[in-house]
């Protein structure tokens, strides 16, 4: 029997005469199945592969056949602008069936918020942040809204699991779940992701419903890819121009300001350019995606906002700045494409540099073999643990000992976590006055007051940490976008212009006590320079992937003349050098270059590992290889020190590492670091920048 027999009259009516459909597709078959008999899910279909209608039309069945009384589901999805653009299609599929969708989130207004809690849409649309926000509010009765809560749809679910976000999230649905009177059913959904079944596990949680991953073989399908290499920013411009021209187009970047050098480059190459990230503002971002809907000469110029599931309608082509750093992006970019009859999905990669080039080669390839990362999920989150002690007492006008412990203890992302580090960690927080003791209950302290309490203690429930930002302002109060304060700091009034939306902008004055900066158009502009100094590693796996391009000898069709010839050359400069999986080891004018392709965290490790044995030599690593200088270094003398690092013992001396963690740069990974007592804020930054049992692993692996 098909599941569409299945489905509720009402609903089968309106699939036919609302929506036009004859079938249903392969994953909507399968979820669909799977969801009607009560089992938790993790959907995965491609992008535009129906994975929304294959979670929603099952619940709608359901929520038809038996109303639900107050909220029936939750969609949550980890952007505004991904509920913002399923807004109308799920008002569509709540509206024809007679239910109702509302979307609640921080630009929701507090009228229609009101309207909602007093006749509750059975429908749900909301952020997992504006979602503990109406569980702290005192006009919200969380208990009588979610007594009849039954599921909770969570999309993108790769983009937050094994992240702080995602351990948020879990903390926050096992709240929610001791509200409903069900078992709440879990599903979540993706386009891409290499270990579902770890993402199933930790997405049920404390639900006892059997769980499914529904993942349709994916069919074979055709793609145009072309990697090209324009070391000049000009004539990378004017060639991405020629490609675009005609077409409807997405131009990934992976930073902020190359999307605006790139933007301000094909607009004077005549492309009508939009720009799209998360500096700019609200209302400049709504008028680039509707000014893109109309537009066949279109492109436009984004990062990672629109690598979610946001629909700016049939895309012709996507062009990629460099490579992404995963596997998953790409696939999920090139996703853009491909959705009409006839198109073949495709991306063209813009490279100025080597690199770029070479990492572009090889998340190409580990796509082709059908890799995707892991997520990996955490099960020591510090950060969220102790932000969820602090939602908790503010939310429930303090919370006992016990039951804040008996809450984290569930959640897959703390339980690595033991209650004899709670009970000291509860002991520090007291005694740093971040939270207060009275009566068995533990509640907010002056100090996370101070940090947190403005406007409503809003800044808390914003969980991921966010740089101090100034607002843009035309004279004319024209709200342009944001700088973050690092970049305002360098600022001069009537001196200074910066790039901002793809054009050049002069500032007039900053006005530090409002954080607004106002500024005029300027001929021209100079890019700013935006983030921190954190670094950024990529991941082992890709890491020697592009060892394998450099090494294997293979030719690739989809490389340009140019990136062709690049390949070659470098090729040749390191035979002799690298080997498969090994990497090499070279030494030129008293420098040491060890190529290990590891990866980032891995070469941080190896990096002190080095400097535990010798600590009178440099070690600067990066992605790919180690530079060393210093005294009396010689090719013996490195050897000699590398063999050491063969050691299972070197590994595992636990103190040798606390030593080096101590010594460790107190680089800021979380808003709540300061509310962190030393020990956990040293664990916090080791695990970001080491990955020992990685690096014993490869030094096993390499040298043989």
């Amino acid at each position: 029997m098909s599941v569409f027999a299945r489905f509720a009259p009402r609903l089968q009516q309106a699939i036919v005469a609302r929506l036009g459909w004859s079938s249903l597709r392969e994953v909507q078959e399968l979820a669909g199945a799977a969801l009607l008999d009560g089992m938790n899910a993790v959907v995965l279909a491609p992008t535009a592969g129906g994975k929304t209608e294959a979670s929603m039309f099952p619940m709608l069945s359901q929520m038809v056949d038996d109303q639900p009384d107050g909220v029936g589901a939750i969609y949550l999805a980890p952007i505004k602008a991904l509920l913002n653009n399923q807004s109308e299609r799920l008002d569509l599929y709540t509206e024809m069936v007679g239910l109702r969708r509302f979307v609640w989130h921080g630009d929701t207004n507090n009228h229609d918020r009101q309207q909602f809690l007093k006749t509750p849409a059975e429908l749900l649309m909301t952020t997992p942040e504006s979602l503990e926000v109406m569980l702290v509010s005192l006009r919200v009765d969380e208990a009588k809204l979610f007594n009849d809560l039954r599921v909770v749809i969570i999309d993108e679910v790769h983009a937050i699991a094994g992240q702080d976000r995602g351990a948020h999230l879990m903390s926050v649905l096992e709240r929610i779940a001791r509200l409903s009177r069900h078992d709440i059913q879990r599903v979540g959904l993706s386009a891409t992701v290499g270990n579902p079944e770890a993402i199933l596990k930790w997405l049920q949680g404390t639900s006892q419903r059997p769980g499914t991953v529904i993942d349709p073989p994916k069919r074979p399908a055709r793609r145009e890819l072309l990697v090209v290499h324009r070391p000049d920013p000009m004539q990378l411009a004017g060639d991405a121009a020629r490609v675009a021209s005609g077409n409807k187009s997405l131009f990934f970047c992976q930073s902020r300001s190359t999307t605006e050098t790139v933007a301000e480059s094909m607009r004077r190459n005549g492309i009508d350019v939009f720009v799209h990230h998360s500096a700019i503002s609200k209302e400049e971002r709504e008028i680039a995606e509707e000014n893109f809907h109309r537009g066949s000469n279109a492109c436009i110029v984004c990062t990672s906002t629109l690598e979610l599931g946001i629909d700016v309608g049939d895309l012709d082509r996507v062009l990629q700045s460099e490579a992404p750093d995963t596997v998953s992006s790409f696939l999920q970019r090139m996703g853009r494409t491909g959705r009409r009859p006839g198109q073949a999905a495709n991306t063209t990669f813009f490279c100025e540099t080597d690199e770029g080039v070479f990492q572009s080669l090889a998340v190409i390839e580990l796509a082709k073999a059908g890799w995707v990362e892991n997520v990996e999920v955490n099960d020591r989150c510090w950060p969220v643990f102790i932000h969820q002690i602090l939602a908790m007492a503010l939310a429930g006008n303090g919370v006992p000992v016990e039951a804040a412990w008996n809450h984290l203890s569930q959640i897959a992302d703390f339980r690595g976590i033991e209650r004899a580090e709670f009970d000291r960690l509860i002991e520090w927080m007291i005694e740093d006055t971040s939270m207060i003791l009275a009566s068995g209950r533990l509640l907010l302290g002056p100090k996370a007051e101070k940090r947190f309490g403005r406007r409503n203690f809003m800044e808390l429930f914003a969980v991921f940490s966010t740089p101090q930002s100034y607002t843009v302002q035309t004279a004319s109060a024209q709200s342009l976008g944001t700088l973050s304060q690092a970049f305002v700091d360098q600022l001069v009034d009537g001196v200074s212009c910066f790039l901002l939306g793809g054009r050049a902008w002069a500032v007039l004055h900053v006005q530090h006590d409002e954080r607004r900066i106002v500024v005029e158009p300027a001929p021209r502009g100079r890019q700013p320079t935006w983030g921190g100094y954190i670094p950024q590693f990529l991941g082992h796996t890709l890491c020697q992937a592009i060892l394998d391009v450099l090494t294997n000898g293979n030719s690739y069709g989809y490389l340009g003349r140019e990136a062709a010839g690049l390949l070659e050359l470098r090729r040749a400069e390191m035979s002799g050098i690298l080997e498969p999986r090994r990497g090499g080891i070279e030494e030129d004018d008293g420098e040491i270059r060890w190529w290990t392709f590891a990866g980032g965290r891995v070469n941080s490790t190896l990096r002190h590992a080095v400097s535990a044995v010798n600590g009178e030599w440099t070690v600067i690593p990066d992605n790919f290889v180690l530079k060393l200088r210093g005294p009396n270094l010689t090719l013996a003398h490195f050897m000699a020190v590398r063999e050491q690092l063969r050691s299972a013992e070197f590994w595992g001396d636990t103190e040798r590492w606390r030593t080096i963690a101590d010594a460790l740069p107190t680089y800021r990974l979380s808003k709540f670091q300061p509310l962190m007592p030393p020990w956990v804020e040293r664990e916090v930054v080791a695990n970001y920048l080491l990955d020992v049992s990685g690096a014993q692993r490869w030094m096993a692996d390499s040298i043989l």
